[in-house]
């Protein structure tokens, strides 16, 4: 995770959004240990609330859960659950922009498949 925070958006949230992308990216699987909230808030230079806020929407989303005395850890299906809703997202929010742009630029699929990849795959 980088320690770089966007203005306009809490960090809480973007704490959350970084730990989504790390387990949608198999960074943190299923069964893997967050970061503890003290080593977070260290790291980061922020307030452990901060932290904590963001872990318990994490929990109230059930892609992590807590155990007592031993942190919080990715729950099982976390991933495909992620992936699901990024997709779907993705089809509703993104694509209907991202084929519009297309159409008027009159691209054909040749063209769109023979760029490569880029290699800034941040979601």
């Amino acid at each position: 995770m980088e320690p770089h925070w966007a203005e306009g958006a809490p960090i809480y949230r973007q704490l959350r959004d970084r730990v989504v992308a790390m387990i949608l990216e198999g960074i943190l699987k299923e069964g893997d240990a967050l970061p503890s909230v003290r080593n977070v808030a260290a790291e980061f230079r922020i307030n452990p609330l901060t932290v904590l806020k963001a872990y318990q929407e994490l929990a109230d989303e059930q892609l992590v859960e807590k155990r007592r005395g031993r942190g919080m850890f990715v729950n099982a299906g976390a991933r495909a659950q992620l992936m699901s809703a990024e997709r779907e997202r993705f089809l509703q929010q993104e694509w209907p922009r991202i084929r519009a742009v297309i159409d008027r630029l009159e691209l054909d699929e040749k063209t769109l498949l023979s760029v490569p990849p880029s290699s800034d795959s941040t979601p």
